[in-house]
């Protein structure tokens, strides 16, 4: 049985959350293994929603274990309301289900801090951050002054560094922000009492991920965001402040790239993205506004209301290429249904000439038109298909030009919000490794 790496392919919210939920049936383990409590997927379970954060989205299901790996970072209050949020609504009912790596990072009250006073201080540069102190976290951790959580297993050492931590983020915060300073205190006495409920779930996951190998234990791995997000590969500076393509599923969980198997891209039918930067295909008319409401495209973390536009497959066909997809699920593509028309991006017009590859530099991209082909639109009640062959024939050959244009096979497609919506081709698990 291979294991299995789920990644988005466009500006996040392609529906991973559904799908992960959809394949845990077949998973022992759900891995989270990058971001923060910014990432939101939502699943709908029966006509019940539930939004997670920071716990993999198999949560939502008994005899399956999940891991927070180190590559996430941490907010701690949030996690202990999610827990607590789930276990109301009699989810997570066995607290063994969770693990959570010990070289995971905290994100602390003085990120927060600063990342909301630095947006506020960009103005109309500003990024677009959710002010969850992310990026401020991911900072410390690259500067080898972050907290991890194991660090609360030891007074000493986690005193220390709140002390020293402190001492420089207030220089920072009163000086450069002119915002009031944090009692470090008043922090240790809050962090001593949240650790309370958090070390039953403190683990070494990446020797945890290792010996479930041995045993031969199907393992999914949930990435959150999406690949033009990642810091590295996306649309720089417009990107969230950590790796979100498939590697980093062998980096933030301990386990080597060699234990990944199948990396499949979730696509959006359309595509969407929350925040400044460059969106070739956006449609700033009515038309975006009816993809918005019928997609719901609200964020599950802030509630913004996302950008919408035309599908683009030449950022599907970059996500590809950092990615080393080899397989695409299909998301959303009832929302299309009652289009008369529908346009996909093949390409850029870029100073005169055609382009086919996504410019890595979004300066450029700003600047690209998107080339279209167009395709009949389709009028269907998809809540009772379950079959590729039942979707009307217009939404087939859309599907079959993803594949053609991408040159990857689409073995899934989400016809709906609920659990069940999904057609499903083949069982990703049961690919070849």
């Amino acid at each position: 049985m291979a294991n299995v790496v789920i990644v988005g392919t466009q500006w996040g919210d392609e529906g991973k959350g559904k799908i992960v939920d959809f394949l845990t049936h077949s998973a022992d383990i759900v891995v989270r293994f990058q971001g923060g409590p910014n990432a939101g997927h939502t699943v709908v379970v029966g006509d019940k929603k539930t939004i997670l954060h920071q716990i993999p989205s198999g949560i939502l299901h008994e005899n399956v274990r999940c891991v927070i790996g180190n590559g996430v970072v941490i907010d701690l209050e949030t996690l202990l309301q999610e827990i607590d949020e789930l276990k109301k609504q009699n989810y997570f009912g066995d607290d063994t289900a969770l693990l959570i790596s010990n070289n995971a990072h905290l994100i602390m009250p003085y990120h927060k801090l600063i990342d909301i006073a630095r947006e506020q201080r960009k103005g109309h540069e500003k990024i677009g951050t959710t002010g969850r102190g992310i990026g401020p976290a991911y900072e410390d951790k690259a500067g080898r002054s972050g907290i991890r959580i194991g660090d609360l297993l030891d007074d000493d050492i986690f005193v220390a560094k709140i002390k020293e931590n402190v001492k420089e983020k207030n220089f920072f915060l009163q000086s450069y922000f002119n915002e009031k300073p944090l009692d470090p205190d008043k922090l240790i006495e809050k962090f001593f009492v949240l650790r309370n409920s958090i070390f039953k779930y403190i683990a070494d996951t990446s020797t945890f991920l290792l010996h479930a190998l041995e045993k031969n234990k199907r393992i999914l791995f949930e990435g959150a965001q999406g690949s033009l997000l990642d810091l590295d590969h996306g649309t720089y500076p417009f990107v969230t402040s950590s790796n979100t393509v498939a590697a980093q599923a062998a980096i933030g969980s301990g386990i080597g790239p060699r234990h990944l198997h199948v990396i499949l891209g979730i696509v959006k039918a359309y595509t969407t993205r929350v925040g400044s930067g460059p969106f070739p295909t956006e449609l700033n008319d009515d038309l975006g506004d009816l993809l918005r409401q019928n997609g719901g495209e609200y964020g599950a973390t802030t509630g913004r209301p996302r950008r919408c536009g035309w599908l683009d497959l030449t950022v599907v066909r970059h996500a590809a290429k950092i990615n080393s997809l080899t397989h695409l699920i299909i998301t959303k593509l009832d929302v299309l249904c009652g289009l008369k028309n529908i346009k996909v991006c093949t390409g850029y017009q870029y100073k005169g000439d055609k382009i086919h590859d996504m410019p890595t530099q979004s300066s450029i991209l700003s600047a690209c038109q998107p080339l279209y082909k167009e395709f009949k639109g389709w009028n269907c009640d998809f809540t009772n298909v379950n079959c590729f062959d039942d979707l009307p024939h217009q939404a087939q050959s859309y599907i079959k030009f993803i594949e053609e244009n991408t040159g990857l096979p689409v073995i899934m497609v989400s016809v709906g919000v609920k659990r069940n919506q999904i057609i499903t081709m083949t069982n990703p698990f049961t690919l070849q490794q």
